[in-house]
């Protein structure tokens, strides 16, 4: 049967890793999990009770293509509580996860042939979900000076449509502080390019809060998801908030691709929001972990490290070991048993020189994570 063009789309490496860890497992190895970039809770207890009784009250079938009303609301309120925006929830959409947001904002912004900056290194699926669109995605290699985050200069005169920027990053868990953030609006509005900021890993955050576009511009498409500090990675639940004359736009195109968000899980969303206690114990957790590997990982070796100000990743240079990444992400985890990630799925020109290590399980897993590690590196 033949195919299209655009489906030709590259491999999630990370998947591919996950697959492996998952065979070796099966033959009875324990693998200590550095690739995968979820949480190890799952949803907040008030989030399933809150689904088991809606459950019993009655069907759950679809919701409008928005969202359900409450849910919109609560995301509104939130941003008030967060970071001072006042936001109409009239302009939130409800999605299937952030993954849904991307389809919905590169369909309702770009057509066949536009190009869309994209940082790189930067979530692979940003350049494999414009490709199968017809888009043209331009990687703009980032540079270690500007926090692997691109600036204006990354980006002059090559007549971008759009731009993606994501704060805190992945891979990098850098984050673009305010000044930063408004230079790449102003030079995106200054061209005719669309802004569109990723912010899923928001409230997952070290040493400061992370910087909204809301706080600066109406005019830009924000992403958002229940996935990462909401730890709802399988419920497939997320959101965007784009502007009012553009609600209409996102409407039409969400109720014939997506129809709506799973209803059972936006139930779940919204009680999720409430439950502040055991969201911030996981925040203690990430919070342990970090300090853990920005000390073990320097002294097993692997001390080129970009500064994770969020989420739960570090990124790091490993020029000075290898030249193919994915051959030791590979011997990593047939040594040691821990999977990580190689850089390629994130930086197509550079990451075969860089590693990403993901530390959202327990703190015990890291520290036997770290340990292995450690080893390795001596052995080799």
């Amino acid at each position: 049967m033949r195919n299209s063009t655009r489906s030709q789309v590259d491999p999630f490496i990370v998947m591919d890793v996950m697959q492996a860890a998952a065979a070796a497992e099966a033959a009875g190895r324990h693998i200590i999990h550095m690739e995968v970039g979820q949480p190890g809770t799952g949803a907040p207890s008030g989030a399933t009770k809150a689904l088991t009784a809606a459950m019993g009250e009655g069907p759950l079938g679809y919701t409008v293509a928005l969202g359900l009303p409450a849910l919109r609301a609560r995301i509104a309120q939130m941003y008030g509580e967060w970071y001072g925006v006042d936001l109409d929830p009239a302009r939130v959409v409800i999605t299937s996860g952030s993954s849904a947001g991307f389809i919905l904002a590169f369909t309702a912004l770009f057509d066949s042939g536009d190009r869309v900056g994209i940082g790189a290194p930067g979530y692979p699926s940003y350049r494999q979900i414009l490709g199968a669109l017809g888009m043209v995605p331009v990687d703009l290699p980032t540079a270690e000076a500007n926090r692997f985050q691109p600036v204006p200069a990354d980006f002059a005169n090559m007549d971008l449509r759009g731009l993606m920027v994501a704060s805190p990053a992945n891979p990098t868990g850098t984050m673009l502080d305010r000044p930063v953030m408004s230079a790449l609006i102003d030079a995106c509005h200054g061209a005719g390019a669309s802004f569109i900021s990723d912010e899923i890993y928001h409230g997952i955050e070290y040493e400061k809060k992370a910087v909204t576009a809301l706080e600066i511009t109406d005019e830009a498409y924000v992403i958002n998801s229940f996935s990462k500090y909401f730890s709802m990675t399988g419920w497939r639940v997320g959101w965007m908030v784009v502007p009012e004359d553009q609600v209409r736009v996102i409407e039409r195109i969400a109720q014939n691709m997506f129809i709506c968000a799973p209803h059972a899980s936006q139930v779940a969303a919204l009680s999720a929001m409430e439950c502040s206690d055991e969201l911030e114990a996981n925040m203690d957790v990430y919070h342990a972990n970090r300090a853990l590997m920005l000390e073990g990982l320097p002294q097993a070796g692997f001390d080129r490290i970009a500064p994770p100000d969020g989420g739960f990743y570090v990124y790091a240079d490993v020029s000075a070991i290898t030249d193919d990444s994915r051959a030791l992400a590979a011997e990593i985890l047939e040594k040691a048993g821990v999977a990580v990630t190689p850089g390629l799925d994130f930086d197509p020109l550079r990451g075969h020189t860089t590693l990403r290590f993901s530390y959202a399980r327990s703190t015990d897993d890291m520290r036997e994570g770290l340990a292995r590690l450690a080893a390795f590196m001596q052995g080799r």
